[in-house]
């Protein structure tokens, strides 16, 4: 017997699917909410070998077009003018943290399981105080507990609002070999969502919950439909270099904060 995660109702089997070319994984389908899960993943810590799989080709395109998206909503739809702070959790190797701190935003960096390569310096710490948000990109297929992660992220850094992506599938679930987002190959993904899912996710945890453009948020506050469907089109390259030109970029200044932490610590030691 599975049960969702979400409704903690049985969930019905659908299909079996190969995982990491060597481990036959059954797949059950909820009902109620509409999500698809893998059976108890126990492949995990092979699956982890690298916390990031070598088929992520879209690495690097993936955080130039998410930070473009992000920088254009965190400015237009929740209008950030500098004050905020901002936590990227399970932020790989902060790539995402380095662009949205080059657009002026005040991010930091969060992850257990991954070295930060492309933010040092900028790693999230309790100390700096209350978060506007809370970023997951590309985290959520990830998860055992999807409610219990969101819940966590917001209480941790006391923030109101979660944003995040991930692919979602309408109806039934895609036959196996038609949608590329399951990466059999990899075993990481063991979890998939459709906008409805996410709707009853939004009211099991009492938050308001709207998606556009790729860009999913769970807030405290409603945020407007259009507002997110604007900064989310192609306008939002216009809208993501009008962040930077308000807010300024944070590529020089972060150089000096970086230089000066090296040269503070050297004299320490002397």
């Amino acid at each position: 017997m599975c049960k969702c995660p979400i409704c903690s109702i049985e969930m019905r089997y659908v299909f079996s699917a190969r995982l990491l070319n060597k481990y036959e994984v059954k797949y059950y389908y909820c009902s109620e909410c509409g999500l698809l899960k893998t059976e108890k993943p126990y492949w995990l810590e092979e699956a982890y070998s690298s916390a990031i799989a070598s088929t992520d080709t879209g690495l690097v395109m993936r955080n130039n077009s998410i930070g473009r998206k992000l920088a254009s909503v965190l400015f237009g739809v929740l209008a950030e003018r500098g004050q905020g702070f901002y936590v990227d959790i399970a932020g790989g190797y902060g790539m995402l943290t380095r662009v949205m701190r080059d657009y002026g935003f005040n991010f930091f960096w969060s992850d257990k399981y991954c070295e930060n390569l492309m933010a040092r310096g900028f790693d999230y710490y309790p100390e700096l105080g209350v978060c506007r948000a809370v970023t997951a990109i590309e985290i959520m297929e990830h998860l055992e507990d999807p409610l219990g992660f969101i819940r966590d992220a917001l209480k941790n850094v006391n923030a109101d609002t979660f944003i995040f992506t991930t692919e979602l599938f309408e109806g039934k679930p895609p036959v196996p070999g038609s949608w590329w987002y399951y990466s059999f190959e990899t075993g990481q993904h063991i979890v998939f969502f459709q906008r409805q899912t996410l709707e009853v996710i939004a009211k099991k945890i009492g938050l308001y919950f709207v998606s556009e453009g790729g860009i999913h948020i769970f807030s405290k506050y409603p945020l407007s439909k259009n507002l997110l469907k604007l900064f989310t089109s192609r306008f939002s390259i216009f809208f993501s270099w009008l962040s930077r030109k308000v807010l300024g970029t944070k590529v020089i200044v972060d150089h000096h904060k970086i230089v000066d932490a090296i040269s503070n610590k050297s004299i320490s030691k002397e």
